[in-house]
């Protein structure tokens, strides 16, 4: 099969980042393939190490989407194609202040733009199905494989758990459904978003990852793509959270004088009891 995978570079959980003049910033921090989107690249390798086939994967972004695809190269996809955004189009999904320098968060590309990008470099790609993950572990919003399903009117199963082909054309797909799961049958070519449970993605070989900086890159710039589109949102700003309060020791000298300080504090200051 010819399978396609979209890929997002975003900043490791485990780096520290950073409010700032009402951007958000990394310094520098490492940048890893997203976790969800790592499922889904991982499924499509093992469809490819079963059944034969090419894995391609697909990603948007500036210079730090590089190293994510080699990356992915080096885990075992055949192909990248890197759709290159220069700062005024990565700024919103970029990370920050880079090296220190603050960016334009106004002049980003949204789910919406990215979305089409995407959804053209898929189109001319020919595959039969797409992988993505469920959502992106920065921004959460979990838009942009499910609009580039209905941009190309493909089907869509997000949030899989298990995904086998049923023959015929068609895919059985299992789903979590918050707590329970469910089961799917639709027809290819289709759109797949993984949740966390459906595999367990592998770790690059060395040898994988010494013929990954040697495997050429397919670059496509946005007007190669038809342009794209303007953003249709805004980020205005972010502000860190408020910092958290010192804890408060409880007077009295028993349980039940402790007891009465608590809920007159819950009622007082905390608002947290009303009536009775």
């Amino acid at each position: 099969m010819n399978i396609g995978v979209l890929l997002k570079s975003v900043v490791a959980t485990d780096e520290p980042v950073f409010v700032r003049d009402g951007l958000i910033g990394d310094n520098g921090a490492k940048r890893v393939i997203n976790p969800y989107d790592e499922y889904g690249l991982e499924e499509a390798l093992r469809w490819k190490e079963a059944g034969g086939g090419t894995v391609t994967v697909l990603s948007a972004g500036g210079e730090e989407t590089v190293e994510t695809l080699r990356t992915a190269l080096a885990m075992g996809a055949d192909e990248a194609v890197w759709i290159r955004l220069d700062g005024s189009e990565s700024g919103s999904f970029g990370g920050g202040y880079g090296n220190g320098n603050p960016r334009n968060i106004d002049a980003g590309t949204d789910e919406h733009a990215l979305s089409l990008l995407l959804a053209e470099a898929v189109r001319r790609g020919g595959y039969e199905v797409v992988f993505a993950g469920h959502l992106s572990v920065d921004n959460g919003a979990g838009q942009v494989a499910i609009r580039v399903a209905e941009l190309l009117g493909w089907p869509h199963a997000g949030a899989i758990v298990g995904c086998e082909l049923a023959g015929g054309g068609m895919l059985r797909v299992t789903r979590d459904a918050e707590g329970d799961s469910e089961s799917w049958e639709l027809p290819l070519p289709a759109v797949l978003t993984a949740q966390q449970g459906l595999n367990e993605p592998r770790y690059p070989a060395l040898a994988g990852i010494m013929k990954a900086k040697r495997k050429p890159l397919t670059e496509l710039g946005a007007a190669e793509l038809g342009g794209g589109a303007a953003p249709l949102t805004v980020r205005l700003g972010c502000d860190a959270p408020p910092d958290r309060p010192a804890g408060r020791l409880l007077g009295g000298s028993s349980p039940r004088e402790q007891a009465a300080e608590l809920l007159a504090l819950l009622r007082n200051e905390a608002k947290a009891l009303t009536g009775r």
